[in-house]
């Protein structure tokens, strides 16, 4: 009998899933997402694998291409690399992670049933455009002409925008719009937000605006300028502020959408899920180095607070 039972158990055909991000976002969402399917009983090597790819946006269906080559049974595709992957990958389920709205962007028929080969997630970030805005202002009250730094090729950016300056009717604020498209264009909005006089700034979060948070972050405090945006890791490239799902959290998603699709779901049967879990950084040494005092208030709902 043990060596038929074995025999079987060798054979059983191991779960393959393709990870294809842009290189910045490799180390710490892959490390989430192998703790996650590890509580889900998937062992990397044993019975489940990883195939990775990174690149650029426009780099997306070469390497998907090159996936479903390896005969992947899924794509994981945070990121923009999803918008260029989706074309190319057929009838393999593809999980998508995004700050947009799918629906919005025609990316699923609906949150509840997406459809087709797509589900993934969605990061909330039109619905949180409006308190970001909120703690910026709290941080520096008296600040009343605010630039919002937004990729306009970003899914979704019209209801953010929406969002963003609604938000700043109630706060008795200005709030500016300079679009980038390409990382190229980041240097002249910062020069149109000088010559505007922008006294602070909200980056729309997305994975352009993430990449070059870095240069946000040395043009904001060269001009004394305090910054939100969505992810942590905006706060930990030097902004003031960041307010958003939690990193760690939103990357745990894909390895529940991992984990039923290998045991035979469909991702057309598998609803878009939204974070629960959000996570609110101050980076004062920033706040330091902008002359800034944050009001007592504002800390004490910090989730972290970098020294």
């Amino acid at each position: 009998m043990l060596p038929r039972i074995a025999k079987a158990q060798s054979t059983k055909k191991m779960g393959r899933v393709g990870w294809l991000a842009p290189a910045a976002q490799l180390p710490l969402g892959l490390e989430n997402f192998r703790a996650a399917m590890r509580e889900r009983g998937w062992i990397e090597g044993e019975n489940y694998s990883i195939e990775v790819r990174s690149g650029t946006s426009a780099q997306g269906a070469e390497l998907a291409t090159e996936l479903l080559k390896a005969k992947v049974d899924l794509i994981v595709a945070p990121g923009g690399l999803f918008f260029t992957a989706r074309g190319v990958t057929g009838d393999t389920p593809l999980i998508f992670g995004i700050n947009g709205d799918p629906v919005v962007a025609k990316i699923v028929a609906s949150y509840s049933r997406p459809g087709g080969n797509v589900t993934g997630v969605s990061s909330l970030s039109a619905q949180l455009s409006g308190k970001r805005l909120e703690l910026l202002k709290e941080a520096a009250p008296s600040l009343t002409r605010f630039a919002a730094l937004a990729n306009q090729t970003h899914p979704g950016v019209q209801t953010e925008f929406e969002a963003t300056h609604a938000a700043a009717q109630r706060l008795g604020i200005t709030v500016k719009w300079f679009p980038v498209y390409k990382p190229s264009d980041f240097e002249p909005a910062f020069e149109a937000m000088t010559r505007e006089n922008s006294q602070a700034l909200a980056a729309i979060p997305d994975n352009m605006i993430n990449l070059q948070a870095k240069a946000v972050a040395d043009f904001a405090i060269s001009r004394g300028v305090p910054t939100i945006s969505g992810w942590a890791e905006f706060a930990e490239a030097g902004n003031l502020l960041s307010y958003g799902p939690s990193y760690r959290g939103f990357y745990r998603h894909f390895a529940a959408y991992a984990d039923k699709i290998l045991k035979g779901a469909k991702p057309a049967d598998l609803p878009v899920e939204q974070p629960t879990v959000f996570e609110f950084v101050v980076n004062m040494k920033t706040a330091k180095a902008l002359g800034l005092k944050i009001p007592q208030s504002v800390l004490v709902r910090a989730d972290r607070i970098i020294e």
